[in-house]
């Protein structure tokens, strides 16, 4: 069995896309005693590994300096391989469909460089039918080999949680799938090697895709069902973490808080599933009906900010905010897909330009995507709205003095503190005479 090679050291496993879900996987293979290439078409990236920087902050520095991982942007490395697993991105296009382009190049740039008895893995999320009905003709047209035949092909959806530091690669149940039962075997012992909690292995390689959708579709739907309280909630004068926190008393309350939805997996994979839908006929109804509420947050924030602005009878012409955070998620550098550009973009229709701070996020990123330049926390004063966005370690210890550094030298009440996250005691800063908001 291939299995057995690679055990061995006989055979080598490659990973496909170094990003926050496959350079954690390469590292983790390789601690085991696996030879592994990693390839990225990013030669950048690559250096940037090469040199002994985890710019994702997911294994740290040490683990990049310290891997026996050989980091390469040459294609044709991938050729000394026999089991390669497709770790790359699956976004959606602006108006919401499927954009295939990253698996599909993938897909192309492994067939031109696959070779017989090789086993492919794709890990990247999708709809059902993606990885045999998209994903196998290309390998096929670009190596000339045939599927099943002198290749075989499996799908092993990732459920890493960039910025989770429990809920890690070898402690998440991994669901793996393969294109019959030999392939499915050997898949599962190759994802042993790293998976202490074990593997669960689908029926099909559909199955697994499915499985991996509605995951995701799952917390968006719970999410959305959360917003849409706050929102309510926020009409009757309603705190709806106070309320959540009673209900929560129940044994069986599912414990979600609302919230803004971004990054690349559920304010994306819904999508996915509803195109599929669409295709056969099938016009989603909740599904959408979740994603179009979450879609709205960071508008609904904005607007927020800006009534509780006139409360305080603020110019709103010349106010100014501050947004404490931009990333997508706590405690992760990753800016791509962030709903805080949402709440910037709508505060910008009332032509206010905000500060943003965020010492956790990828500067650079933040400048090449949206144009944002970050601020030094110590930098901020005189501000009308101070916007806690993020849930950041870093910012958890704030206190109301720091808050004040930041607000102008004003009487409370003129002070908006927006917390969206719901990190600070409502209490105290109401008390205090705040303009408080969250969600």
């Amino acid at each position: 069995m291939l299995f057995e090679q690679i055990k061995r050291r006989e055979a080598s496993l490659s990973l496909v896309g170094l990003g926050y879900v496959g350079m954690p996987i390469a590292i983790e293979f390789a601690k085991r005693g696996v030879k592994v290439i990693g390839f990225d078409l990013n030669a950048t990236k690559i250096e940037i590994y090469k040199s002994g920087i985890d710019p994702t902050h997911e294994v740290g520095d040490e683990a990049i300096q310290s891997t026996s991982v050989e980091f390469t942007a040459d294609e044709t490395r991938l050729r000394a391989a026999k089991f390669h697993i497709v770790a790359v991105p699956t976004p959606v296009n602006d108006d919401h469909t499927p954009d295939l382009t990253p698996v599909e190049g993938a897909s192309q740039i492994l067939g031109r460089n696959l070779t017989r008895g090789s086993i492919v893995v794709f890990e990247s999320t999708v709809y059902p039918g993606v990885t045999e009905d998209v994903c196998v003709p290309i390998l096929e047209k670009e190596s000339g080999l045939k599927c099943g035949v002198d290749f075989k092909i499996g799908y092993s959806p990732e459920r890493i949680n960039p910025g989770d530091k429990v809920h890690r690669l070898s402690t998440i149940t991994k669901i793996v799938s393969g294109m019959d039962e030999e392939t499915l075997e050997n898949v599962a012992k190759v994802y042993e090697i790293v998976v202490d909690a074990g593997v669960h292995r689908a029926e099909s390689i559909k199955v697994a895709e499915a499985a991996k959708v509605i995951e995701n579709s799952q917390r968006d739907i719970n999410i959305a069902f959360m917003n849409e309280l706050s929102i309510i909630f926020g009409k009757m004068g309603i705190d709806t973490l106070s309320v959540l926190r009673a209900a929560g008393t129940k044994w069986n309350f599912l414990n979600f808080r609302p919230g803004l939805v971004g990054g690349h997996c559920i304010g994306v994979d819904p999508y996915y599933l509803t195109y599929k839908a669409e295709e056969l006929g099938y016009h989603s109804q909740i599904i959408l009906a979740g994603r179009r509420i979450n879609d709205d947050m960071g508008k609904y924030v904005a607007e927020n900010i800006v009534k509780k602005l006139i409360v305080a009878d603020v110019s709103i012409k010349n106010a100014k905010v501050a947004i404490l955070g931009f990333t997508f998620k706590e405690n992760c550098p990753d800016t791509r897909n962030t709903k805080i550009i949402d709440i910037v973009k709508e505060l910008g229709e009332y032509g206010i330009v905000p500060v943003i701070a965020d010492p956790t996020a990828d500067r650079d990123e933040a400048k090449r995507l949206y144009g944002v330049e970050f601020v030094d926390m110590d930098s901020i004063t005189g501000c009308d709205a101070v916007v806690l966005a993020v849930a950041h370690d870093a910012f958890k210890d704030l206190a109301q003095a720091d808050f004040d550094k930041m607000f102008k030298p004003v009487e409370n009440d003129k002070k908006v503190l927006v917390d969206i996250k719901g990190l600070l005691d409502r209490k105290q800063y109401e008390a205090a005479g705040y303009r408080y908001w969250r969600l």
